[in-house]
């Protein structure tokens, strides 16, 4: 079958192997996604401080200034916090398997006493 009759299309073959488990990321994959949420969060904690000083000079806007300084001060907590936190865990369907009663024997049997 040259063509296209053929049943199974070989250019619409995935040789990509098949999920059937929920298994969890590897550890150091979540470790890099941990690492990469810390960097951000610290990252953001400097343009929060220049920030505060330029709205301060340029603006004269105290309050606002306090509020931005005050959103940046407890970043590096934050950030050590949710580095070190595993993710939650899954819910779990567990599949059971269900055994119907008359699934194995359906009819009645004769019992001999003796």
């Amino acid at each position: 079958m040259d063509g296209g009759g053929s049943a199974v299309n070989s250019s619409h073959r995935d040789d990509s192997p098949v999920l059937i488990t929920e298994a969890k990321p590897s550890l150091d994959d979540e470790q890099a996604t941990r690492r990469r949420r810390y960097a951000i969060m610290m990252a953001s904690r400097i343009p929060c401080l220049v920030l505060a000083a330029v709205v301060f000079q340029v603006w004269q806007l105290w309050w606002l200034s306090l509020i931005i300084l005050a959103i940046s001060i407890p970043l590096p907590w934050m950030a050590v916090l949710i580095a070190n936190d595993k993710p939650a865990k899954k819910s779990e369907k567990v599949n059971r398997f269900r055994r119907s009663h008359h699934a194995l024997e359906s009819r009645q049997h004769q019992v001999i006493d003796s």
